[in-house]
């Protein structure tokens, strides 16, 4: 195992946005362009009692014949529910879309044959848990000289209506897809109306994906000639639909395929993809509703494994217990002897036992209170009443001087630790980094989706030593 003391290497801080800001100080407007520094959004707690939970059901880089099952609890560090938990009786299985039914049941759509196969029908399972899944039934796609149909997506619009988008070529052309809406008119899900193409997407785009925001549906589309995925709206589900971003309009690159959007708890969206040219899989945000994105990013662990998948958000019962009002001690989960400590205002990792000093002890206890900038979340308080903050991505501890900033700081959520009663505490104001040690450091980093990672950034809450 590798320690903790290991010396500084290629997982490093990030500039804070602070200094990201001094730096552009001295630049000339000419060289701010519009959007340079998109709009943020700050993690949002899920109720107590309750926890976010993400599914995404990808099939393999190494395998198209099956999928794997991954949960998340903040959308970007996703574990393996189970591998290999669904093979069709014949037949593949590749971009798999999930959702869950008002029946209570999961429910999966897929393409049925590899690539290089006439492909005319899509598959359907379903599930009762995610990981244990049952063949239904292969449905032809009733479109006249159908050469492939690829690339089903469920979409459930707020009339409950339940639809899959879906991407049709003809024998005549058989590589120029079309975006077809198939609509379910049973609950069962077994019988599905004649296919209706999205008008004003057209041909030459696959897979198309829509997400409804008000009376506006938004579609992401990839151009099949440009490679990139493109942005389009409509007042209707089947259109008429307007693409108004075209090229690399999010700078998200070109050869980027399956595009998939969800709505964070924090309000951003979320859109991954699969930037299939150079074999990773990112992820992007934006918080000003599709205008602007964030720097595309690998995401943790499975990149390189999965491919082309759809991401179901459910809140779910439970979620980390870490109770407010009561002195604790913040133990390391993988280095069972060392705990918080507050050194010279800055928070440590060092060893503490019964024979440490009272000093000693009273710097290692802390009391737990609701999250200055989300009741939902946690503030950590030091013994002279002053709040565990990250400054420069640092672990310290200041005075809470009253500012929007200063509560953001100190705020951190509660995700699910490494090991049972464990916690992970994610930064309020800079979603997807987490506090974790280094060099017996406490600095907030962004997760690399690694279980050394998630190790050194688990904690158990302990009674307090003072």
């Amino acid at each position: 195992m590798i320690t903790p003391n290991r010396p500084p290497g290629s997982i490093g801080p990030a500039p804070s946005r602070r200094n990201l800001l001094r730096a552009m100080a001295a630049l000339p407007l000419s060289a701010l362009a519009v959007g340079a520094l998109p709009g943020s959004a700050a993690a949002a707690a899920p109720p107590g009692g309750s926890a976010t939970r993400y599914t995404i059901v990808p099939f393999l880089n190494s395998d198209d014949g099956t999928v794997n099952v991954y949960q998340s609890d903040d959308a970007t560090d996703f574990r393996l529910l189970k591998a290999s938990a669904y093979t069709p009786p014949a037949n593949r299985i590749r971009d798999a879309s999930v959702f869950k039914h008002t029946d209570g049941y999961y429910y999966i759509t897929y393409t049925t044959h590899t690539w290089q196969d006439t492909s005319t029908t899509i598959g359907f399972a379903r599930s009762s848990d995610r990981s244990n899944w049952t063949f239904l039934y292969d449905y032809p796609v009733p479109l006249t000289n159908l050469s492939r149909a690829w690339a089903p997506e469920w979409f459930v619009d707020s009339d409950g209506s339940v639809n899959i988008l879906v991407s049709c070529s003809t024998a005549n052309d058989e590589w120029i897809f079309t975006p077809y809406r198939l609509r379910a008119t049973n609950s069962a899900l077994t019988a599905w109306s004649s296919p209706v193409a999205l008008s004003g997407i057209g041909p030459n785009h696959i897979d198309t994906f829509v997400v409804r925001t008000g009376s506006t549906y938004h579609a992401f589309t990839k151009n099949e000639t440009s490679k990139y995925i493109e942005y389009a709206t409509a007042g209707a589900l089947t259109g008429p639909y307007t693409i108004s971003r075209t090229g690399n309009w999010a700078g998200w690159g070109g050869t980027r395929e399956g595009a998939a959007l969800i709505q964070l708890d924090n309000g951003a969206w979320r859109i991954f993809f699969d930037g299939y040219g150079d074999g990773s899989y990112y992820y992007s945000d934006s918080y000003d509703g599709f205008t602007t994105w964030s720097a595309p990013r690998a995401l943790p662990a499975v990149s390189g494994t999965a491919r082309h998948f759809t991401v179901l958000k459910e809140t779910v019962s439970g979620g980390v217990s870490l109770p407010t009002g009561v002195a604790r001690s913040l133990r390391s989960g993988n280095y069972t002897t060392r705990y918080w400590q507050d050194q010279s205002a800055l928070l440590n990792l060092p060893v503490v036992t019964a024979s440490s000093t009272a000093a000693e002890k009273q710097a290692s206890t802390f009391t737990v209170v609701a999250g200055l900038a989300d009741g939902n979340g946690h503030s950590f308080r030091n013994a002279a009443g002053n709040y565990l903050r990250h400054w420069d991505f640092r672990g310290r501890f200041d005075a809470n001087d009253g500012s929007s900033t200063f509560a953001g700081d100190a705020t951190f959520i509660a995700r699910t630790g490494s090991s049972s009663g464990s916690v992970r505490l994610e930064s309020y104001n800079y979603p997807g980094r987490y506090l974790r040690h280094y060099n017996y450091q406490l600095r907030v980093d962004p997760s690399d989706g690694t279980e050394l990672f998630r190790q050194d950034s688990s904690f158990a809450a302990t009674a307090a030593w003072a």
